[in-house]
């Protein structure tokens, strides 16, 4: 679910596509805490906001620098961000919150570039 959510939601240039991935790994009632833009309830704002994020830079690619890692219902993953082929523009983790097999939370911390 870690490397869906960087990849076929938060990655992802197609709206249909983008959609279909965030009706299929989260639960109805999830929630995405950015710390730079605030709070996201729900599937349809979940939705709005990767769309949002992605078209301020489309071309950009998610990479997970680090192995999904999991504990109990918590996950996190450490990526980068950025052109392919060239340096990192940003990076970060995401931890999730899963509960009955889908992403219940998304909390985004942004890192130093590695």
């Amino acid at each position: 679910m870690l490397i869906r959510n960087l990849r076929d939601v938060f990655g992802e240039n197609d709206p249909a596509r983008r959609r279909a991935a965030i009706d299929e790994i989260y639960t109805e009632d999830c929630v995405f805490y950015d710390p730079s833009k605030g709070v996201y309830r729900g599937r349809d704002e979940i939705d709005r906001i990767a769309g949002t994020i992605k078209a301020t830079h489309p071309e950009f690619r998610y990479q997970p620098i680090t192995e999904p890692a999991e504990s109990g219902n918590g996950g996190l993953v450490r990526w980068v961000s950025g052109p392919p082929g060239e340096a990192p523009a940003y990076a970060g983790t995401d931890f999730i919150i899963a509960r009955d097999g889908r992403i219940a939370a998304v909390y985004l911390f942004f890192d130093k570039l590695p």
